[in-house]
């Protein structure tokens, strides 16, 4: 079983950004009750009835139609695990609720410890599976500009041995890449301190290079929010620095809830200014969009009423737009702020609320 393997146990994504303009901050029995139909429409509709009527307890995730998206659904996931311990509890009904992020393709974030193993992991299930590992790098130095999110690698050299770890870990298996959130939007809001601007650029720059260079990867680089950077202007030197020219595109609304409908505005604005690149955008949580009152803590660090967004997939009928993404694991904290663990964690709780809020 996958939660045997070391890379299952890595931390999950971080939280809350400094100031929450880009991120409001990674096996059990199944019930011989659940028919043969339902199962059907469960692995394919990726969730079930919330009818506290029915008893049926959700079975094991599988792998979602590749021609709807071709990310693999991991079967072991935080969320696959709390359905399965909600159905030995008897909790059908949160079972079937938590279901909606279990049976969906998540991102999966490389911590720090065992970079190749982690990558070496997600890949080869992935690619047993026949489907491709969808990963997050995020381990940039001076990382999140001391928030809830701090850290990454101690220096460039040891952001370079933790890539190449990665790096080695990937191989030649398919797998999308999603380079380093935060990091160029903190250099255009003048968040990341001018003296470590330019390292930060190399790395990158080095980064895609590296991960360019495998044959079946696709890479990403972190564009913000049209709420965060408002003006798409100010994202282009920065990713044309980085290294956009070699990247297949640009990431937007990693962990935040801004709409589908805004960040595309945004996306199609800022990808006319960079020679076309296409980009995928984070549907995880803007079900219901941002909650009111702009950047203050208490409505970007696990605001209530935030909702499940469109689920993944490669059909979004616009051609700039590659996929619809759930990058920032659905369910985990932002940080610890309304009762929340550390950014980060499995917060059962907040995993309710956005499935039970998803339309």
């Amino acid at each position: 079983m996958y939660g045997n393997l070391p890379w299952t146990t890595g931390s999950g994504p971080p939280g809350g950004s400094r100031d929450g303009r880009r991120r409001p901050a990674h096996a059990g029995a199944v019930s011989a009750r659940v028919a043969v139909g339902a199962l059907a429409l469960l692995l394919l509709a990726g969730c079930s009835s919330s009818d506290s009527n029915d008893d049926s307890i959700p079975a094991k995730p599988g792998q979602r139609p590749k021609s709807v998206t071709p990310f693999w659904v991991n079967p072991d996931s935080k969320a696959a695990r709390q359905v399965s311990t909600y159905g030995e509890d008897g909790q059908a009904g949160d079972a079937r609720l938590v279901n909606k992020i279990a049976a969906q393709p998540v991102a999966e974030w490389i911590g720090v410890d065992d970079p190749q193993g982690q990558a070496q992991g997600f890949t080869e299930a992935a690619a047993k599976a026949d489907r491709e590992a969808l990963l997050v790098l995020y381990n940039i130095p001076h990382r999140d500009c001391g928030s809830y999110s701090q850290g990454g690698a101690a220096d460039g050299n040891a952001y370079r041995a933790w890539l190449d770890g990665v790096v080695k870990g990937i191989g030649d298996r398919a797998t999308t890449v999603i380079l380093e959130p935060d990091a160029l939007p903190h250099i255009a809001d003048k968040c990341t301190p001018q003296q470590f601007h330019e390292e930060r650029y190399a790395l990158l720059t080095e980064a895609v290079g590296k991960l360019k260079a495998l044959p079946h990867t696709k890479v990403y680089l972190d564009a913000g929010n049209p709420h965060w950077i408002k003006d798409a202007g100010r994202m282009v030197e920065p990713l044309k620095r980085a290294g956009i020219d070699r990247a297949d595109g640009f990431a937007l609304n990693i962990s935040n809830y801004q709409t589908t409908q805004e960040n595309t505005k945004y996306g199609k604005r800022l990808s006319a200014l960079v020679g076309g690149k296409h980009f995928v955008i984070d549907t995880s949580r803007n079900g219901n969009g941002p909650a009111p009152g702009g950047d203050d803590p208490e409505n970007w660090c696990n605001p209530a009423g935030r909702a499940l967004g469109t689920p993944p997939t490669a059909k979004t009928g616009d051609p700039l737009i590659d996929d619809y993404l759930w990058i920032k694991r659905p369910g985990e904290s932002d940080g610890t702020c309304k009762g929340g663990p550390k950014a980060g964690d499995w917060w059962p709780k907040y995993a309710l609320e956005l499935a039970r809020n998803a339309k």
